[in-house]
């Protein structure tokens, strides 16, 4: 809603502007210190004042006489040396925020503004752990702040089927196991444990080991393998070779392990919520020659040259500097396919670039992978055979791609063949959408079974590494946090049944992860831990969790006091809510110093909108974890200061229970921005 007031008073500023000066400027929109500034200001006097030559609080007076009415602000003032300031009509700000939070529709969105976000990616090769729960959650975060902009989104999560993790795994299974292709097949077959032990068929569990862990313990042991004996890394690239080409029972058998890790990777994103419209294979584009189409595009118009001699002899290279490569300047310049002819990841990365953008001249086939319960389809790539009536995938006008920080240089490659090629727009809009690793806390580490040095543990973080079988797998650390969810429950609910508390627990530890994985800056290396991810108290997805449950509280006790009370606002509560009360009366208690307190808590609640639009404009989610412990704690205060349900004016008591209504279901849509589910008791 203080979005929406934003909007309306920049709006009626450049009209005026237009009519008076004949000028269209910018003018940026801040939130005073004080509430007796009004709650919008504008410097825009200042501008103008160099541009006209006159005092800027001339022209600020000059603006405010002759800017008229705008719907939802009370009046205009000019303050200090000359910035106007805007005071909202309390009571409509009121309204108006209750109708939006009733389900007013966003803005339908052009086809023209469809954004691809690529987002989890991981390996198929092993289970997945916490470090790609943060490119997941994040990634599917920003889908949702997309949603919620109105703009259609494509959410891609790209396979690498045919790398040389993948490579490790089938090295490890032929030379290290000693497994025919039968039996990996088999391996890969069985009923997989689902969470908490419980087996995908619904039967005892056998004792059988998932097979994205088996793989895990494979993977790490394969990299001792090759670090034993350095000519063993022959074997990994002819197995790389053999894959890569499609041919032989190594790259039936990477077919083999990467389909079931990724089931096993859509299982495990499932449960936080996650999910995909296209899951875009490298072996399909190594089938369908997307590289040659990019090749010749890059080659024709002398992106990448080949040299004779020198460091990059026999090479195609792309420089990256003004001077080119040849030249000397061979630092600058980065190799895209080597000299044996196979071709760099930055090289696929590229071609497939091209293709979300619509500009390789190419396209996949697709396929029904699996289908959600709702019905709808994950598709995925596929090289030949696709199904008739599929959605149209890539063609996007941006794409945010999930990677994290390390990769950066070679993000930057990607953007800078895109120039190259003369695609300026795709480069613009190609971007790199980075973060920092998650790593543990001594203590969690610990928790975890880990061995720390004494070095370790004066650490403010321990790293972990997949590639040494040093992690947290993302399922363990879901079923922890569900178990210790689940604790604090059952003590806390012991006469619900099995079906009412397991939820909740679900929720509260699913909540309580995304929160603690959002709530920092992209740009922060987090160390995990179970005690402050899972803490009711302080800056948590439970404690906001908490303040929706006690506002979902007054409105079941007040069911209770009243036999035939009206409804309450949906998403605060399933509960009741008092009757509507009049403009007059809401504006009196929003009126004065006595109802700053009110003002500030509306204020703020209404103000979802405008963070969620900062945290679309800066690819920053936590700008929203921000705002809804800001509204909570600000929520919590509000509930201990008045006692709701024991207030003997009945108006203001409408008054109060219709405010925490509009908050409640504030914070609700935030968590619901987050991914993050606010359950009914905790």
């Amino acid at each position: 809603m203080y979005h929406l007031m934003e909007d309306r008073f920049r709006t009626a500023l450049r009209r005026f502007l237009g009519e008076r000066y004949g000028l269209d400027l910018p003018v940026a929109i801040e939130r005073p210190p004080r509430l007796e500034l009004g709650e919008l200001a504008t410097p825009i006097a200042f501008e103008l004042a160099r541009r006209l030559r006159r005092a800027p609080r001339q022209i600020a007076q000059e603006i405010a006489s002759g800017l008229g009415p705008i719907e939802g602000v009370a009046r205009v003032e000019v303050a200090g040396a000359g910035y106007l300031n805007a005071f909202l009509d309390r009571a409509q700000f009121f309204e108006l925020a209750q109708e939006l939070a009733r389900g007013t529709a966003p803005a339908a969105a052009s086809a023209a503004s469809k954004v691809i976000v690529e987002h989890t990616s991981i390996n198929p090769n092993k289970a997945a752990h916490i470090g790609h729960l943060r490119n997941a959650v994040l990634g599917d975060t920003f889908v949702r702040l997309e949603h919620f902009a109105g703009r259609p989104v494509q959410v891609q999560n790209y396979i690498d089927d045919t790398g040389v993790q993948v490579a490790d795994v089938v090295l490890g299974f032929l030379h290290l196991e000693r497994k025919s292709l039968e039996d990996v097949r088999r391996l890969a077959a069985e009923p997989q444990p689902r969470p908490n032990g419980a087996p995908e068929s619904g039967k005892p569990d056998s004792g059988a080991r998932r097979f994205d862990y088996l793989c895990w313990d494979l993977y790490a042991r394969v990299t001792e393998f090759l670090e034993a004996d350095p000519a063993r890394l022959e074997l990994r690239a002819q197995t790389l070779r053999a894959i890569e080409e499609g041919v032989g029972a190594e790259s039936e058998l990477a077919g083999i392990i990467s389909t079931a890790i990724l089931r096993s990777h859509l299982r495990t994103m499932d449960r936080l919520g996650i999910r995909y419209d296209l899951l875009a294979r490298e072996s399909d584009i190594l089938r369908l020659h997307f590289w040659d189409a990019a090749f010749r595009q890059m080659t024709s118009r002398g992106v990448i040259t080949r040299p004779a001699t020198g460091k990059y002899a026999g090479c195609w290279i792309m420089a990256l500097g003004d001077a080119p490569a040849e030249e000397g300047a061979e630092a600058e310049a980065k190799v895209i396919v080597r000299s044996s002819g196979t071709v760099t990841y930055v090289g696929k990365d590229i071609a497939y670039q091209l293709w979300k953008f619509g500009l390789l001249g190419l396209d996949f086939h697709y396929r029904t992978f699996s289908r959600y319960p709702d019905g709808s389809a994950v598709w995925t790539t596929a090289s030949e055979d696709g199904e008739p009536n599929v959605p149209e995938f890539g063609r996007a006008r941006e794409v945010y791609n999930v990677i994290d920080s390390r990769q950066a240089y070679l993000q930057n490659v990607v953007s800078a063949a895109l120039r190259a090629l003369g695609f300026e727009a795709a480069a613009a809009h190609s971007v790199h959408f980075s973060y920092e690793m998650v790593a543990l806390t001594p203590r969690c580490a610990r928790e975890l079974g880990y061995e720390l040095s004494a070095e370790d543990t004066q650490r403010p973080y321990v790293e972990v590494s997949g590639r040494r079988g040093f992690g947290v797998k993302a399922d363990d650390l879901l079923d922890k946090l569900e178990s210790a969810a689940r604790a604090e429950v059952d003590a806390r609910h012991p006469e619900d049944s099995e079906a009412v508390r397991a939820p909740i627990a679900r929720a509260i530890a699913i909540g309580a992860l995304r929160y603690f994985l959002l709530k920092y800056t992209r740009n922060t290396v987090i160390a995990f831990d179970f005690h402050d991810a899972l803490s009711f108290e302080g800056e948590t997805g439970p404690y906001v969790q908490y303040a929706i449950v006690r506002a979902r509280n007054i409105f079941r006790k007040l069911a209770e006091q009243e036999p035939n009370p009206a409804p309450a606002p949906p998403a605060a509560a399933p509960g009741q809510s008092i009757s509507a009360l009049s403009a007059e009366s809401r504006a009196k208690l929003l009126a004065g110093p006595e109802g700053d307190e009110f003002w500030e808590l509306l204020l703020l609640a209404g103000s979802l909108g405008s963070q969620a639009a900062a945290a679309t404009a800066s690819q920053e989610p936590a700008f929203v974890a921000k705002f809804a412990f800001q509204l909570a704690q600000s929520f919590s205060v509000f509930y201990h200061r008045h006692h709701i349900l024991s207030e003997a004016d009945p108006v203001k008591k409408a008054f109060l229970v219709e405010l925490v209504g509009f908050v409640a279901s504030q914070l609700v849509a935030a968590l619901a921005l987050l991914g993050i589910e606010a359950p009914e008791k905790m």
